[in-house]
């Protein structure tokens, strides 16, 4: 498959204007309406909209019935301020930007549905889902969770994430875990206030914030090359108020905990929450614990990685394994109802990191990324 120049042309232009108005997860009300508004040009069978909360589908049919393959994009930028002062495009909504590449994965679907446009697949139909929420972890549950997707029901399901790091259009791929399982925990202590004159009348947790952050840190074990990496990472603390008379009463600190696989998971929190009952207890405090952005590990199926792999082969593109990301992704729920895999493909060994402030996506991987699901969809329908 080739793209034509202009084609190429419009999805670039596309993809800085969605580089430019980034909304975060659950609030893709615009970027779902641009998207169906994009995608009427290529004359979709179907468009279902608001698909666990702002999702958008568009459905190609093929001449006769077949399996239905799906490919998935996320609608949702992130909570971070872009620092590129000097790009034409950069967002113009403070505080908010596409800096995981958001907008291109959605450009690189357009991009399919650009050749679908020309030549709809032989058999069954190609579904291309425009996902909300993923930096929460919540789209893909909430999706799978609404009555509108059932009737889609995928037998296959897709997906890339540019990666940064890796040689410019080279590609890892490897069946079993893709991407760690994490989650967010919030432990609080709850003690009781003082005057800041008379310290020893209340009971303050700051002896046991300040036990708990090394304890916590301290949790980790393993490697991701072994496939038992345990992590915890501290991420914010807050303690008492910001008052110099007021000795504090409460605390709350935020960690991410991390692990290769779910049936690790379980483990760590049990671990964390003993860590947090025991400075509570030895400080005289109540404790709560509340769990926030949970992702279960991404697993790509062996076949799923097999069909990566042809369509690669078929496009002439390099491709190596690669190892299980650190970093996580809701992609993986899409396994519970399809065989499904993902791949990362390369933005450049010297390319800004994801979710970093001066990140942009290279549009030159638009065309490879189309390419690839392309042939995908050709090797499975015709």
């Amino acid at each position: 498959m080739t793209l034509a120049a202009r084609d190429l042309e419009a999805l670039s232009l596309w993809r800085r204007h969605l580089h430019a108005m980034p909304e975060v997860s659950g609030e893709e009300h615009g970027t779902a309406a641009e998207v169906v508004r994009f995608l009427a040009q290529t004359s979709p069978d179907e468009i279902v909209t608001g698909l666990g909360g702002t999702g958008v589908a568009a459905v190609f049919n093929g001449e006769k019935p077949g399996p239905t393959v799906m490919f998935r994009a996320e609608l949702d930028g992130l909570p971070i301020a872009e620092l590129s002062h000097d790009l034409p495009y950069r967002s113009r909504i403070d505080g908010k930007g596409h800096m995981c590449g958001h907008d291109g994965h959605m450009a690189t679907l357009a991009g399919l549905a650009f050749a679908l446009a020309e030549r709809r697949p032989a058999t069954g139909r190609v579904i291309l889902l425009f996902q909300p929420a993923e930096e929460t972890g919540a789209g893909a549950a909430d999706v799978l969770a609404d009555e509108a997707f059932k009737r889609l029901a995928p037998d296959y399901t897709f997906s890339l994430h540019n990666m940064p790091g890796i040689p410019f259009g080279l590609s890892w791929i490897k069946p079993g875990a893709a991407n760690c399982a994490s989650c967010g925990l919030k432990i609080r202590l709850t003690g009781k206030t003082a005057h800041a004159s008379m310290p020893e009348t209340g009971v303050s947790p700051a002896k046991a914030i300040a036990s708990l952050i090394p304890a916590l840190t301290d949790l980790r074990r393993g490697t991701i090359q072994g496939g038992d990496l345990v992590l915890a990472t501290v991420t914010h603390v807050a303690l008492g108020e910001p008052a110099f008379g007021i000795a504090p009463g409460e605390a709350e600190l935020w960690v991410t905990l991390r692990t290769v696989n779910d049936d690790q998971m379980a483990a760590l929190q049990e671990r964390a929450e003993a860590l947090g009952r025991g400075a509570a207890a030895e400080g005289g405090l109540a404790v709560t614990f509340s769990y926030h952005e949970a992702f279960r590990h991404c697993m790509n199926d062996a076949k799923a990685v097999d069909i990566i792999r042809r369509a690669l082969d078929g496009e002439g593109l390099p491709h190596v394994e690669g190892e299980t990301l650190r970093a996580s992704e809701d992609f993986g729920r899409f396994a519970d109802v399809s065989t499904s895999a993902m791949f990362f493909l390369g933005a450049g060994e010297n390319h800004p990191a994801l979710h970093n402030p001066t990140y942009d996506f290279p549009d030159q991987l638009i065309p490879i990324g189309a390419r690839i699901f392309k042939r995908i969809a050709d090797d499975l329908l015709g």
